[in-house]
């Protein structure tokens, strides 16, 4: 059957995502026009999404190394050694466009891709976690964006049989037409047995894996790479479909297959399909790739090579096989009821054939599909500098306990158990501390280590200094690892930005990535894999600039991890770091006083370090009862969430005398925690702290069953978490 193609028109270009010199970008490299599904291979690969074309000059400065970490960006994920033989294998990726589309398949299979990327590695997923930013609670769609939403994790992750253990939800009315869902895997792999993207050997098979190929998620990746406007709802063409049981299987037949030694490599088909799944493992591997488009197999009739190319069908892997393991690897597949299909053979010639009914639908260069892509350096520029916001001139509330009362019912710092509720985030059993805490800390297998998984950011702060909003996402990340008791070991990183074509968000984005560089720096905490997400804005309106932060720490013994609950009445309560009452960019001046102004605050990172050195060592040691670190809604609400947790209360010393009271204790100030201590052991914790010129003050005392502050009215522990646990399920049962 011979297929008649469309003529290459600059309309059809266009359509395709591609300018006129990236075009003719095209017509230089491979010296003719291009076929239909050529051209759609090129729009795939040379897309933002997967070729990161605007930001690759920039994440070249992100430190990569150290001495925990087999293997950097570049893979499906990255891979830390940590010890006993044992790997942690794990990554963070966004699925943003498909799930403002349609929230329940557009975050399930965010899930469903992230977690591929984990077992392709050879790991078994053991966590999942997520950052989600939504738009103002009023706007008529967030409502339904969150309830799709999270549906859509909670059923793909709690089907397939991982938990979700941690994540972040925030709401603002700069995500009313672009919300963000960022998806993070965690898995255990042996060292000694990863496996990478990389063909090697020539004439090997290459071997469709999982499930069928079909007409959803066409030119996903390309949607991922654009704006949005008012025609939204036609896109939903692009938005895949998940089967988290179809994954499972295919999860269990991959590892069963490393195990037995069949696999030379293996990619997972995420973004642009069976497009960037070939053509990155040859390209890996020096080497060329000719797939036989009859042999794939299809749930749809009639697909075209342009279709099957394109497509982001779910569930499915690409993988070069030993060949004399051929049968035993098909075996095994048809034993767990999936597909298994040779769809092609590693060659020499280093280009990328594609044939069709007996036609060849394409032939390019292989390596250039990749590393011709375009590398753009856009101009930018710094963003002005905003003043710093005295907290004189703030206007004080009423009182500080209706302050309090107010904030912890806000949409950012209410408690989110009716989110993590609907998670299954104890299956597998070795869920150590669940979600609504600092961190997760997960059990690696029988103990007894744990892992501890964190995701932060502060985008009100990335938009007002985007290089101190990006160190202070990773030290806060750094801190909440602190806070249980974890050794912080590296970061993956989830960069949403709006537009690059315009030089104040480029300018976003270089500020964040140079400061997130300079942290993880400072802190012994590199970045060992990531995704850029730009064009995230809606008629020109772009989001807050988000660069979502997901990291990884260990805990020698997991029974030693800190929670922030009170544990007894009468302990010392201590403040750790000090406290200048800095309430611009904070979540009081934007509640309260109703002003989203100012400079965000400062962050130390010698002093985010030392700090949190002394707080995980008082952890370590037993000395620490409850730990908590310091962030949105500062001092007080932290410790109303520490009262919360535990229904015991605390008794306050009076702000300081050169301080306004609410800047004490709704300040921002970065680097800093809240420890309970025996009374018996105050004596020496403040003599060590002095001894590591660590500033600590006592502050407070437990017990009882209200908060009570100097001059204020006392506010039952009961009171407050009505208030903090009845915001969201109302809100989402129809409350205004």
């Amino acid at each position: 059957m011979t297929v008649t193609e469309p003529k290459i028109t600059p309309e059809l270009v266009a359509e395709h995502g591609l300018k006129p010199d990236e075009y003719q970008r095209i017509l230089d490299l491979i010296g003719r026009e291009p076929t239909l599904t050529e051209l759609g291979i090129f729009s795939a690969m040379w897309n933002e999404h997967c070729s990161y074309k605007s930001s690759k000059v920039h994440l070249r400065g992100l430190p990569t190394s150290g001495p925990h970490v087999i293997q950097g960006p570049g893979e499906n994920a990255g891979v830390i050694d940590i010890g006993d033989g044992q790997a942690c294998v794990f990554k963070m990726e966004s699925h943003n466009h498909p799930s403002y589309i349609e929230p329940y398949q557009g975050a399930a299979t965010g899930v469903g891709g992230i977690l591929r990327d984990v077992f392709t590695m050879g790991a078994r997923p053991i966590a999942c976690l997520n950052a989600l930013s939504f738009g103002a609670p009023e706007h008529p769609k967030t409502r339904h964006l969150v309830s799709g939403v999270v549906a859509g994790i909670g059923g793909y992750g709690n089907s397939f049989g991982v938990p979700t253990v941690g994540g972040s939800v925030r709401f603002h009315n700069r995500y009313d037409g672009n919300i963000l869902v960022n998806a993070m895997a965690v898995g255990l792999a042996e060292k000694d047995k990863i496996f990478y993207a990389a063909a090697s050997g020539v004439g090997m098979p290459i071997v469709y894996l999982g499930s069928k190929t079909g007409r959803d998620g066409i030119h996903g990746a390309s949607m991922a790479s654009a704006e949005f406007d008012d025609d939204s709802d036609e896109k939903r063409p692009t938005v895949q479909v998940g089967d988290p049981f179809a994954e499972k299987l295919l999860l269990e037949a991959c590892l069963e297959i490393m195990e037995k030694g069949c696999v030379i490599a293996i990619q997972d088909m995420g973004a642009a399909g069976l497009t960037s799944s070939a053509t990155e493992m040859g390209a890996k591997g020096d080497l060329g790739v000719t797939l036989d488009l009859d042999k794939v197999p299809c749930r749809e009739e009639g697909m075209t090579a342009y279709e099957m190319m394109l497509s982001e069908s779910q569930e499915r892997m690409l993988m070069v096989l030993k060949p004399e393991k051929e049968k035993e690897a098909e075996a095994i597949f048809r034993k767990w009821g999936l597909d298994f299909a040779i769809v092609g053979e590693t060659t020499p010639s280093k280009r990328f054939i594609v044939r069709h009914n007996g036609q060849t639908m394409a032939d390019l260069p292989i390596k250039e599909l990749g590393d011709s892509a375009p590398e753009y350096k856009r101009p930018f520029i710094s963003l002005e500098k905003l003043p710093t916001i005295d907290a004189e001139t703030v206007p004080a509330p009423a009182s500080i306990a209706d302050a309090l009362e107010h904030l912890i019912a806000t949409p950012d710092l209410c408690s989110k158990r009716w989110v993590w509720e609907q998670y299954d985030h104890i299956i597998g059993g070795n869920t150590v501390q669940r979600p609504g805490g600092d961190a997760a800390v997960v059990r690696v297998e029988e103990g007894p280590k744990g892992l501890a998984f964190a995701t932060d950011v502060t985008p009100r702060y990335c938009e007002a200094n985007p290089f101190e909003g990006g160190k202070q996402a990773v030290a806060e990340c750094w801190r909440n690892l602190t806070a249980v008791g974890a050794t912080p070991l590296a970061i993956t990183d989830n960069l949403n930005f709006g537009n690059p074509e315009k030089p104040e968000i480029m300018g976003q984005f270089v500020g964040c990535v140079r400061g997130i560089a300079e942290a993880c720096k400072a802190l012994d905490f590199p970045v060992v894999s990531g995704n850029v997400s730009l064009y995230n804005e809606t008629n020109g309106k772009a989001i807050l600039p988000t660069p979502s932060i997901g990291g990884v720490g260990l805990i020698a013994d997991f029974t030693k991890s800190a929670t922030l609950a009170f544990k007894a009445e009468g302990e010392a309560i201590l403040l750790i770091g000090e406290t200048t009452g800095w309430l611009g960019q904070s979540i009081y001046l934007r509640e309260i006083a109703v002003r989203e102004e100012g400079a965000p605050p400062p962050v130390d990172l010698v002093e985010e370090r030392e700090n949190g050195d002394f707080v995980r060592a008082l952890i370590l040691d037993s000395t620490a009862t409850a730990v908590h670190d310091l962030s949105d809604g500062g001092l007080l609400v932290a410790l109303a969430e520490m009262a919360m947790a535990s229904g015991i209360g605390a008794r306050f010393e009076a702000a300081p005398d050169d301080l306004p009271a609410h800047a004490y204790w709704f300040g921002e100030d970065q680097a800093r925690y809240v420890v309970t201590v025996p009374e018996a052991q105050v004596e020496a914790v403040l003599a060590r702290a002095r001894a590591a010129s660590v500033l600590v003050s006592r502050i407070g005392v437990t017990g009882g069953k209200t908060l009570a502050l100097a001059g204020e009215r006392a506010m039952a522990v009961a009171d407050l978490s009505e208030r903090s646990e009845g915001w969201l399920p109302g809100y989402m049962a129809g409350a205004a």
